[in-house]
């Protein structure tokens, strides 16, 4: 029952499900792999000359230092690589604190659960490199675990709180009349369903958690900055790299031999980076959703495009079924519209069919009007949509934004 026509984005059929998803995953991977060349030339513009000019200076530099001390340039270049593999394995000219002792060590695999991984400290034995493999395969499914429960209860939290301004409004609206308040028993009932089936919308949700991210943030970067000795800005720059999970390692904190108030300062810091890890994970699945809504908003308007292109085609004709006309937009194609490719010759979208021709070459979309009504009548009309307006799958974070959030249409 698909169509036949080429060109198009498989004419909306609901047997062409499949193909929608990969569509969705080729513009996903477009549209990243387009991000990634604009980063790096961004970047490689922003920070390419200071690499020549830093690599001018220590030429120049190497050289002075041969020619003053009389050493060779290979042998200047051993001594350098041996300093190099002292440096990789924690050995610091300057007095630093142990990186291998317990809290070192403790400070370390909780970057490696984390995922975040700053470099600073790494094994160099072979045993400690095999058991790393094995501690982080176990590690890291627990901690992405730990992330997932972490988002559940933060949104279910947030859509509790939501909710309950979402009501005080509704009892403030409902109350400004008598003729309101007298009729306001009887709808109770009918109120108390909405709220049951409410959701918050995903935007506020992300407005939420991106200022707790901002407060978490400029609090920890306000701690980090007199007792590392950074700018604010600095401390800003490692709170993201940080609780982000990207972890460069130019910047780490709690490297030092001593602070003042030592263990209450370590325990602060373990706090701030499990704090700031949980809300920036959050928003970042969260933000996910948007940029899910922006595919699918690209997707209908290719797919409107592509059945426009269609119907001038002999062999490839849609037949457009609405059966929720009332509540579709012009120019805007439903999930619901399926393909008359069974009926030799080209009608015209507005000419009458037969009910055999229509029962032949629209049994999918029967049964989802019929399932539709059914899911309205008994009250339930959000699951159709969460469906058709996402990306398949049920496990997850992305689940669980698709379960208790409403995503509104971006061309709304």
């Amino acid at each position: 029952m698909g169509c036949r026509g080429e060109g198009t984005l498989s004419c909306c059929c609901p047997a062409s499900r499949l193909n929608e998803d990969n569509a969705r995953f080729a513009l996903l991977a477009l549209f990243i792999l387009g991000y990634l060349a604009l980063g790096a030339a961004v970047f490689s513009a922003m920070e390419r000359p200071l690499e020549v000019r830093a690599e001018r200076a220590w030429s120049r530099r190497l050289d002075n230092f041969s020619r003053s001390h009389n050493i060779s340039r290979p042998l200047l270049a051993a001594f350098l690589r041996d300093y190099e593999k002292a440096h990789g394995a924690g050995v610091r000219v300057e007095p630093r604190r142990p990186r291998w002792d317990f809290p070192g060590a403790f400070y370390f695999v909780g970057t490696v659960v984390s995922t975040i991984g700053f470099g600073m400290t790494t094994p160099v034995t072979l045993g400690g490199r095999v058991f790393l493999i094995f501690y982080g395969l176990v590690g890291c499914a627990a901690t992405i675990l730990f992330f997932n429960l972490f988002l559940e209860r933060t949104i279910t939290l947030l859509a509790y709180v939501l909710r309950w301004f979402h009501q005080r409004g509704l009892e403030r609206g409902g109350g400004g009349s008598g003729r309101q308040s007298a009729h306001r028993p009887s709808n109770l009932s009918g109120e108390a369903d909405s709220l049951d089936s409410w959701k918050p919308s995903v935007y506020y949700v992300m407005l939420i958690l991106g200022l707790a991210s901002m407060v978490i943030s400029c609090c920890a970067s306000a701690i980090y900055s007199p007792m590392e000795g950074w700018s604010y800005g600095e401390s800003l720059y490692f709170c993201f790299v940080a609780f982000s999970t990207i972890g460069f390692g130019d910047l780490v904190s709690s490297q030092r031999p001593a602070y003042a108030n030592q263990a209450l300062y370590r325990a602060g810091n373990f706090l701030l980076i499990l704090m700031g890890v949980c809300c920036i994970y959050s928003l970042f699945n969260v933000s996910s959703i948007i940029i899910k809504q922006f595919l699918n908003w690209m997707l209908r308007r290719m797919e409107c495009r592509g059945c426009r292109q269609g119907r001038r085609r002999p062999r490839a004709h849609c037949n457009a079924v609405h059966p929720l006309a009332g509540r579709s937009r012009r120019g805007r194609v439903s999930v619901e519209t399926v393909c008359d490719s069974e009926t030799e010759g080209r009608r015209l979208s507005g000419e009458m069919i037969s009910v055999k021709d229509f029962l032949a070459s629209n049994k999918v979309s029967l049964a989802i009007m019929q399932k539709q009504l059914s899911e309205t009548a008994n009250g339930a009309p959000r699951q159709s949509h969460s469906r058709c307006n996402g990306f398949s799958g049920g496990v997850g974070a992305l689940a669980i934004m698709n379960n208790r959030l409403v995503e509104t249409s971006v061309d709304r």
